[in-house]
């Protein structure tokens, strides 16, 4: 009962944006703190590639996670809501923490605009090879006849 519920929250939309949206702003809490106290230089837009970084790993889990769905349409729904609630969450403290809006950043910006075509894309080719598995499973595949000898003199 307990493995179920947990599978259940793993791939759930929300819970992968949400969980995301939470390593992100660790990740980069932490690079600022090392910042700060002179551990490392790093690129004032780190916090956009660990952003941008989130957003894919975001877009192959949950396109993944697609194939052990049985709800496609809610699954479908909840993933487009939590991509582009993921996408803004992401931009936000990508700002906080770097001062810098999403066109300053450099090419950050056409990275989430590639991000969010490559996502629909690929997004859209594992439904289009779920719909393609289960169709074949559905089908009754028959063998082909043999044909006798006789047959072929006719």
């Amino acid at each position: 009962m307990k493995e179920d519920t947990f599978i259940r929250w793993i791939t759930s939309p929300l819970f992968q944006a949400g969980g995301l949206l939470a390593a992100n702003v660790v990740i980069t809490s932490i690079e600022k703190l090392m910042e700060w106290s002179a551990i490392i230089a790093t690129n004032e837009r780190f916090p956009w590639l660990s952003a941008a970084s989130f957003l894919f790993m975001f877009a192959i889990m949950n396109s993944l996670t697609l194939l052990t769905t049985k709800e496609q349409g809610k699954y479908y729904s909840q993933s487009i809501m939590s991509f582009i609630g993921l996408a803004a969450g992401l931009a936000f403290i990508a700002y906080l923490f770097s001062s810098l809006s999403i066109w300053d950043a450099g090419s950050y910006s056409w990275i989430y605009i590639v991000l969010a075509i490559g996502y629909g894309v690929f997004f859209g080719i594992i439904l289009m090879m779920k719909n393609v598995v289960e169709f074949a499973q559905r089908e009754e595949w028959n063998q082909p006849r043999i044909r006798r000898k006789e047959d072929k003199k006719r």
